[in-house]
C-alpha cells in the first residue's frame, strides 16, 4: 500500500456538523475500500478559508486535510465517491513520497 494525501474542500453551507459527518464520511470511504487512514496525522480541518477564486457562487469553503494509505486500484472508486459528493466543491488527490 502507498501513501496518499487528500485536500478537499467542502462547501461553506453546510454547519459544524454537517462538515463532521462529511469528513467521517469520507474516512469511511477510504477504510471501506481497503484503506488505512494514518493515525498521526489522521484527518486535519483547516477551518474556513477564502477561496482563491470563485466556485460556483462560493467565495469561501471549508478546508480538511487527510492522510491515508490505500492500494492504487482503489483510488478511482474512491474519486468517484468524492466527485459524487453534494458538499465537496473541490478534491485533490495526490501520492506521497
Amino acid at each position: 500500500m502507498r501513501g496518499y494525501e487528500l485536500m478537499y474542500i467542502i462547501s461553506p453551507e453546510k454547519d459544524e456538523e454537517g462538515t463532521a459527518a462529511l469528513v467521517a464520511r469520507v474516512n469511511e470511504t477510504i477504510e471501506t475500500l481497503g484503506g488505512k487512514v494514518e493515525e498521526v496525522v489522521q484527518t486535519e480541518p483547516w477551518g474556513r478559508r477564502r477561496l482563491a477564486y470563485p466556485i460556483g457562487r462560493f467565495e469561501e469553503g471549508h478546508y480538511v486535510l487527510t492522510h491515508f494509505s490505500a492500494e492504487a486500484e482503489k483510488l478511482a472508486e474512491l474519486e468517484r465517491v468524492l466527485k459524487l459528493s453534494d458538499g465537496i466543491l473541490r478534491y485533490l488527490l495526490t501520492r506521497r513520497p
